[in-house]
C-alpha cells in the first residue's frame, strides 16, 4: 500500500468529515449527510478523472465508500454529544482535505502524462471542486469564491509538488501538503486575501 493511497484515503475521510459537519450545521437528515459527505469526498477526484479520460477511481475500489460512511458515522456519533460546532472546525477540516487532495490530484495527472502546468490545475480542481459542490448543495457561497486565499493555496502547493516530484516523490508530497495547509490555515487565521476588484466611486 503506497503513501499516496494512504494519503488519498485520509483525504477522503477528512473531506467526508467536513461534509458531515456542514450537513449538521444545516440540520440535514441522514440522507443529506451521506450526500454532502460523498460529494465533498469524491466530487473533485471524479471530475479530475473524467477530464483526464481516466477510469473513475471509486468505480474499482469500494473502499472509498466504506471510508466515507465510517467517517460520516463517527462524526455523527461524536456530534451527538455536542450542542453546536464552531465554524472554524469546518474550515480546518476543509483545509486539511485540500492539502491532501492537491498533491493527490497533481500526482495522478503527472502519471497520466500531462504537463506540470496541467498537473497543478488538476490538483487544484481535485482539491476545490468537491467542496464547491458541497457548498452549492447546502446553499452556501462556495469557499473558492470568497476573498480569503483558497484555490491560490492549492496552486502554490501544486507548484511545490511538481517541482520536487522528480527528485523525491514522498518529500514532494509532504512539502506540498504542508505548504497548502500552512497557507490555508494562515488565511483563515489572519484573513489573507488577494486584491479584490471594486467599483470605483464617481
Amino acid at each position: 500500500m503506497s503513501w499516496f493511497y494512504l494519503a488519498d484515503m485520509a483525504g477522503v475521510a477528512v473531506f467526508a468529515i467536513a461534509g458531515t459537519l456542514l450537513a449538521f450545521r444545516k440540520q440535514m437528515d441522514g440522507f443529506g449527510v451521506v450526500v454532502l459527505a460523498s460529494v465533498t469526498a469524491i466530487g473533485g477526484g471524479t471530475t479530475r478523472d473524467l477530464i483526464l479520460d481516466q477510469p473513475v477511481f471509486w468505480l474499482y475500489d469500494t473502499t472509498y465508500f466504506f471510508v466515507i460512511f465510517a467517517s460520516a458515522l463517527a462524526t455523527i456519533v461524536w456530534l451527538r454529544f455536542r450542542a453546536f460546532i464552531p465554524l472554524n472546525w469546518l474550515l480546518v477540516a476543509d483545509a486539511v482535505g485540500i492539502a491532501f487532495f492537491t498533491v493527490l490530484g497533481a500526482e495522478k495527472a503527472l502519471n497520466a502524462g500531462v504537463s506540470p502546468m496541467i498537473a497543478v490545475i488538476m490538483g487544484t480542481m481535485t482539491a476545490v471542486f468537491g467542496g464547491m459542490l458541497r457548498d452549492v448543495l447546502a446553499r452556501d457561497i462556495p469557499m473558492v469564491l470568497k476573498s480569503e486565499l483558497y484555490a491560490t493555496t492549492c496552486i502554490v502547493g501544486g507548484i511545490v509538488f511538481v517541482l520536487l516530484h522528480g527528485w523525491e516523490p514522498r518529500v514532494a508530497l509532504v512539502a506540498a501538503m504542508l505548504t497548502t495547509l500552512g497557507l490555508r490555515l494562515g488565511a483563515i487565521r489572519y484573513h489573507w486575501s488577494l486584491p479584490v476588484f471594486r467599483e470605483h466611486s464617481h
